[in-house]
């Protein structure tokens, strides 16, 4: 795993993390990477098991594998999830400037122009 300030799980997220790779029957083994955006540059992927790349975080027993080659797009970022009655999804927080979606899942680099006029952060 990346020394440094490197993403960083939350509580909840590890939680759903958890979960979601129990019932895919790949135990405390999870996928993330970034895909292409339309509200912004990316948007976070999550699926079940290792499938390619390198443990990015830990936290509660979950294990998060990343490709390396998106390692630096993911560091300083909070990977948080958010559920209510009508379902959940998982959101990205972040202590430097990004801009991020309404939807909290799609962000992209403050300096690039917004696809759809998404919001910076700090």
């Amino acid at each position: 795993m990346p020394k440094g300030q490197g993403l960083q799980i939350t509580a909840a997220a590890a939680a759903e993390l958890g979960r979601q790779a129990a019932v895919a029957g790949t135990p405390g083994m999870m996928h993330l990477d970034l895909v292409d955006g339309s509200c912004e540059r990316w948007v976070i992927r999550i699926r079940p098991g290792r499938l390619a790349g390198q443990p990015v975080a830990r936290a509660d027993g979950i294990t998060l594998f990343a490709p390396s080659e998106q390692s630096d797009r993911l560091s300083a970022l909070e990977l948080d999830y958010r559920g209510d009655l009508s379902g959940g999804g998982f959101l990205v927080r972040t202590g430097r400037e990004l801009r991020v979606c309404a939807c909290g899942s799609a962000f992209g680099p403050a300096d690039e122009p917004s696809p759809a006029g998404g919001t910076t952060t700090k």
